[in-house]
């Protein structure tokens, strides 16, 4: 359940994390967050508290008013030629959208992009983590 107002960067590799794979992007990110509808640099212990995780109500820049807490992924199909992702866009815990978004592997591109660039880069984010285990584990 990443932040939606997360911006991430860069898969933190570090050995930080006790359990990377089960964070809500597949692996802790670095990055800044969006909240304020500018891109903030936040601190490493900022990132790591709030924005990776979602739901972070004593994050100081979450505004009061938003459309969502967390967002949620999970792969509901993958093939050789394209993986499904599933999502859906929380708000005090409860599911306020949800949805399914096809990537053809072939093309490198989304087949059915998510209208709201927020979802689409977290999906995109949570994507790039998946493909990555998965090629790990073909080795």
């Amino acid at each position: 359940m990443a932040c939606p107002f997360f911006l991430p960067r860069e898969i933190l590799n570090d050995g930080s994390w006790p359990h990377p794979s089960r964070l809500p992007l597949g692996a802790g990110w670095t990055g800044n967050c969006r909240a304020s509808g500018q891109e903030l640099s936040t601190s490493d212990t900022h990132v790591r508290e709030f924005c990776n995780l979602g739901y972070a109500t004593a994050c100081p820049h979450l505004p009061s008013h938003r459309d969502w807490d967390a967002i949620r992924f999970s792969v509901a199909h993958f093939s050789q030629e394209q993986v499904t992702i599933c999502f859906v866009c929380e708000l005090d815990h409860a599911p306020i959208e949800h949805g399914k978004l096809a990537f053809d592997l072939v093309n490198d591109a989304w087949l059915n992009p998510h209208s709201d660039p927020r979802v689409l880069r977290l999906a995109t984010c949570y994507l790039q983590t998946y493909r990555i285990r998965q090629s790990a584990v073909l080795v």
